[in-house]
């Protein structure tokens, strides 16, 4: 026997309702559904991991070929002498 439980918080894509679609789960077809209990709507995902897509090489995910060019600085911070907070 197959339990149906309510998703709470879960919106209805149809018809907007909230609190009204439950799930379940069937391990043999490796799926997983849900439905409104007020307009009908039902929707089903596969439970099987798919393969990632590879990602994309950016800028931002690729090291540097070279480290940054930069000149180093030291920099002394001097107090306010005018400034008396106590």
């Amino acid at each position: 026997m197959t339990v149906k439980r309510f998703i709470a918080g879960a919106v209805c894509p149809r018809c907007s309702e909230m609190d009204k679609i439950r799930a379940w789960r069937d391990d043999d077809a490796e799926k997983q559904y849900r439905e409104c209990v007020v307009c009908g709507y039902t929707d089903e995902q596969s439970t099987v991991v798919q393969a990632q897509p590879t990602e994309i090489p950016t800028r931002v995910n690729t090291p540097h070929s070279s480290a940054p060019q930069a000149d180093e600085m030291v920099i002394n911070f001097i107090p306010n002498p005018g400034s008396t907070k106590h």
